[in-house]
């Protein structure tokens, strides 16, 4: 996921817009200004059309309208410059000071605070490619509050690294909201409230031996990722019910246009599983596989697909890894999926075990599957639960 700007956008414009006009209010003006936001979906000389959180709205334009742009790098109102009406573009955000009138209906706009889409798009691949290359990601095990110490699991292809996660002075927490996989419904969070077991990612800087890690932020949840057979599908409603493979009951996935959607080729599956068993001592190989352990270097490309550091969940270094990888398999719809095939899907931890939303469904999961029964069945038989390693699953999407 990448930083939603819409809420920082309009919590620094509220702060700038509202305290710019306090002075104009007095008992012979006693009408409060307003800050309207949203993405610009109409323009023209006289007005402005915006979708705000309520709907579209459409406010007057008059000659003494001021207009300012700001910074996606600084949001800054105090720092806004000199713009006009022509350098606003459909897609465009915009913030816009009104007073509204007796008939609640806004006046023409007083200042349109602008941010274009063009910078926020620059912004947006600016931070995805900071969080790519000054990033990790993984399983929180261990939470230390008093010390300030976060114990994190990234898991790769054939193996595991424990990395020592401690905070930066001033660093920020971020946690997403239950039931929620919006990072613009995150709210400010503490170390507290990090639970072994939660996903993880943090941005900062990486110790000489890739062990330790000193996190500037820190944005964390409580996610889980199920697996399940599919049972039907309502291509209309965006729902699969699936046979949960861990209870055995049904399971509703709603998919949301958030959700990603991807199928592992055959091949590449097959070949991931592979190396997975491998990594545990063999056993699963597709047929016309080698036998024996591959070589350490055909193990480390397949693990880390990028090369060092870039293992597990997405989180990494530069260069590629397994959620470059998985961005790169096909997308799907609910209605490419076919009774009986097998999916794997992530989703935050809500109340509800028997509906969730779906962050990530990967159809084409049998080979992992089946690598995992194949495990169970060595290490004690079908009784334990399966431990599901699906490459790029447990990943959730850079803030």
């Amino acid at each position: 996921m990448i930083r939603n700007i819409k809420i920082l956008t309009l919590i620094f414009l509220l702060a700038g817009g509202v305290l710019s006009f306090v002075s104009a209010q007095t008992p012979d003006n006693p009408l409060k200004p307003v800050i309207i936001s949203g993405d610009v979906t109409a323009v023209d000389s006289s007005k402005i059309t915006v979708t705000t959180k309520d709907g579209p709205m459409e406010i007057a334009l008059a000659p003494k309208t001021l207009y300012k742009r700001v910074s996606a790098e600084k949001p800054d109102p105090s720092a806004a410059t000199a713009a006009a009406l022509t350098d606003i573009n459909i897609g465009d955000k915009v913030s816009i000071s009104v007073i509204m009138g007796a008939d609640k209906k806004p006046q023409p706009a007083r200042t349109v605070y602008l941010m274009t889409k063009t910078d926020i798009a620059q912004r947006q691949t600016k931070e995805s490619q900071e969080w790519r290359t000054r990033g990790i990601a993984g399983r929180v095990t261990a939470v230390d509050a008093l010390a300030g110490k976060i114990t994190v699991e990234q898991r790769g292809m054939v193996g595991s690294t424990t990395i020592t996660v401690t905070p930066k002075e001033n660093i920020k927490y971020l946690r997403y909201a239950p039931n929620s996989i919006q990072f613009s419904e995150a709210k400010e969070s503490t170390i507290a409230e990090i639970k072994p077991g939660d996903m993880m990612r943090a941005l900062g800087d990486r110790g000489p031996d890739g062990t330790t890690f000193a996190a500037e932020e820190i944005v964390s949840g409580a996610f889980q990722t199920r697996a399940g057979k599919v049972k039907s599908i309502d291509a209309a409603k965006n729902e699969i019910v699936v046979t949960d493979l861990a209870s055995n009951k049904d399971l509703t996935i709603a998919v949301t246009p958030t959700s990603v959607m991807k199928k592992f080729p055959e091949e590449q599956a097959q070949r991931m599983a592979q190396f997975q068993m491998g990594g545990q001592g063999g056993g699963f190989r597709p047929a016309g596989a080698q036998t024996g352990n591959p070589p350490a270097a055909s193990q480390t490309n397949a693990a880390n697909p990028g090369g060092p550091g870039r293992a597990g969940f997405g989180g990494g270094r530069a260069g590629g890894g397994i959620d470059d990888m998985l961005d790169r398999f096909p997308n799907i719809t609910a209605a490419d999926l076919k009774v009986g095939d097998v999916v794997a899907v992530s989703s935050t931890r809500g109340s509800d075990l028997d509906r969730i939303t779906a962050i990530k469904l990967l159809a084409g999961v049998e080979p992992f599957l089946r690598a995992a029964q194949m495990s169970s069945a060595r290490q004690g038989g079908t009784g334990r639960q399966l431990d599901l390693n699906i490459p790029g699953l447990d990943g959730f999407g850079t803030p």
